[in-house]
């Protein structure tokens, strides 16, 4: 079973996971909401350089390089965010070693996945929208393109929204389950969803609403793709229902995230 730790870095909270222990990583809390990124990622590595993105619920995944390219060329694909220039993608995924990627999330899901081989590594924002566009997939593709072979990959995603409490249309259920059912009628989507073991989905007493877990749909997304249970663990926090620790957008209605990141390393991590 994986396990998921808690840390305390000057008496702030956040969160690891067993799986990734070969990757200095974190799910960091909102008590982080006032530190840059550059001084969390000292916590996680002294040497490593920093990559975030201007997240826009899309399946684009991008390489520090690609970063860099875009910035450089300016244009749609670049917004302005305070004083930086960040490429806009929700994906991110490591060339060499000593590069920390940062993702950001408030309900929706932060996946950080580490190649335990290659030591290259991927962070990933994974909200529903991304998710019916198979966003983690399409890093773990990219992953694969740089020499991931998917028994080395190990995923977890992080405190996000949990199905019990995040009631969505059907409509939305069934573009969703479209991504793991090869079906393309709403309703038979919702039927099938339902009928299946550990189905990601739980009825809701409003007409033309349903519950749905969106990392369990991610999980069930990857091992569509060959990647067994053991190499995926979700972490068993909601943020909708931690007010202590996580910012929920979906409870306070306020704009705000929490960071999590992971820093990549040589051969063999």
């Amino acid at each position: 079973m994986h396990t998921w730790h808690w840390h305390s870095w000057q008496e702030l909270p956040y969160l690891s996971c067993s799986l990734l222990e070969s990757f200095p990583h974190g799910f960091f809390t909102q008590q982080f909401w006032s530190h840059n990124l550059q001084d969390m990622t000292k916590i996680l590595n002294k040497e490593a350089s920093v990559y975030r993105l201007k997240q826009v619920h899309g399946n684009k995944v991008l390489t520090p390089q690609e970063i860099e390219y875009k910035i450089t060329a300016g244009g749609d694909e670049v917004e302005l965010v305070g004083e930086k220039t960040l490429a806009k993608a929700d994906g991110l995924i490591s060339e060499k070693p000593l590069q920390a990627l940062w993702t950001a999330s408030a309900d929706c899901t932060p996946a950080l996945i580490g190649d335990i081989k290659t030591g290259q590594v991927a962070a990933v924002h994974a909200g529903w929208r991304g998710t019916a566009k198979k966003i983690i997939p399409q890093a773990i593709s990219r992953m694969q393109s740089q020499g991931s072979k998917l028994p080395d990959l190990r995923i977890a995603m992080g405190p996000a929204i949990t199905g019990e409490v995040y009631q969505v249309s059907e409509e939305v259920a069934a573009e969703l389950g479209s991504t793991i059912l090869p079906l393309e009628d709403e309703k038979a989507i919702i039927t099938s969803l339902q009928e299946i073991a550990d189905s990601p989905l739980i009825p809701d007493s409003e007409p033309g609403k349903v519950r749905i877990d969106v990392r369990q749909v991610s999980a069930l997304q990857m091992e569509q793709l060959g990647i067994s249970p053991e190499q995926i663990s979700i972490a068993p926090y909601c943020t909708y229902k931690n007010p202590e620790n996580f910012f929920s957008y979906r409870r306070a209605k306020e704009k705000k995230i929490q960071w999590s990141g992971i820093v990549s390393m040589g051969n063999e991590a």
